[in-house]
């Protein structure tokens, strides 16, 4: 058996919903391999009766998992493929007819993305949504950051694209799209919190706006009606939303320490009352001891003095 040219490789986090139309796309690969990462949902079963090759665990960074992916894989060529992504036959073909000969390197797959059944197809931009990426690679060409959101990545090699484009169905509703910057804008506060990093509120500020006219406007994001206003929202509101989780972090670890300070110090006084009490205890002992030593000098020296 020669080994696979192409794996398709899913990472996975309770995905039962759609685990199975995004297996069933990539069925075109040489093999697939799924990373359940903390699953307790039907997932697992849902890729084991689709024939995929199972990884599971629990990995902290969204790099961390993707490598583990990646490591499993046995294709030279990785085709990454999200749950909520589908890879349509037009791709799947040309995936095949680019690999053939292709030098060893990262080749950009282009995104359809939709909300809901509804196709968007501007503004998008690197924080609500992306319309490309860096999707097949040969391995060892390709690596993760250590980020919560939207880990960087490291590529090299020779770089090429496809024309054919991914499916991407980024968002169910509004609803779901705020739920993801609610969850997005709370790891990219815990990310700048983990290195010691502050945003400025006027830089803050600054960045809603910049960012909000950049979707809406410059992205012509006021052509997708009010979906593409609550993308520009959600570009907007991503910066702004994190600086403010920051600084309620900030603010809590504050209202702590001011908790605890008090306790701290009554325990210090505590403690210095119980060494000053042990000192007494002990100079008592001292002196005790140097008293009984000396009633027994002074009672040998009467014995002895009665003797004679």
């Amino acid at each position: 058996m020669t080994a696979p040219l192409l794996s398709a490789l899913i990472v996975a986090h309770n995905e039962e919903a759609q685990l199975e139309a995004c297996l069933r796309s990539c069925a075109f690969a040489d093999e697939v391999v799924v990373v359940l990462d903390r699953c307790t949902d039907g997932s697992k079963a849902i890729a084991e009766r689709l024939g995929a090759r199972l990884i599971e665990g629990a990995w902290p960074q969204e790099g961390d998992r993707r490598h583990a992916g990646i490591d499993a894989c046995k294709g030279p060529w990785i085709l990454e493929v999200d749950a909520d992504e589908r890879v349509p036959p037009a791709l799947a073909v040309e995936i095949r007819k680019v690999l053939d000969g292709a030098e060893p390197g990262c080749i950009q797959i282009p995104f359809d993305n939709y909300i809901g059944n509804r196709h968007i197809r501007h503004g998008w931009g690197a924080y609500n949504g992306i319309s490309v990426k860096w999707s097949l690679f040969w391995k060892g060409c390709k690596r993760w950051g250590n980020q919560r959101v939207h880990p960087s990545i490291s590529i090299e090699g020779a770089k090429g694209r496809v024309s054919a484009a991914m499916t991407h169905y980024v968002d169910k509703d509004i609803t779901d799209l705020f739920a993801r910057l609610n969850r997005y804008s709370t790891l990219a506060a815990a990310d700048l919190i983990a290195k010691g990093e502050r945003p400025g509120r006027l830089g803050s500020i600054r960045r809603f706006f910049s960012r909000f006219f950049k979707s809406y406007v410059s992205r012509r994001g006021y052509r997708e009606g009010y979906h593409g206003l609550a993308l520009a929202l959600f570009a907007g509101l991503y910066p702004l939303l994190t600086h403010l989780k920051v600084e309620e972090a900030r603010y809590q670890r504050r209202q702590v320490s001011l908790f605890l300070s008090p306790l701290h110090s009554r325990h210090q006084h505590q403690r210095r009352l119980q060494n000053r009490n042990d000192t007494r205890i002990n100079e008592l002992l001292v002196s005790n001891r140097f008293r009984n030593s000396l009633n027994a000098d002074i009672s040998i020296k009467r014995n002895s003095e009665s003797g004679h």
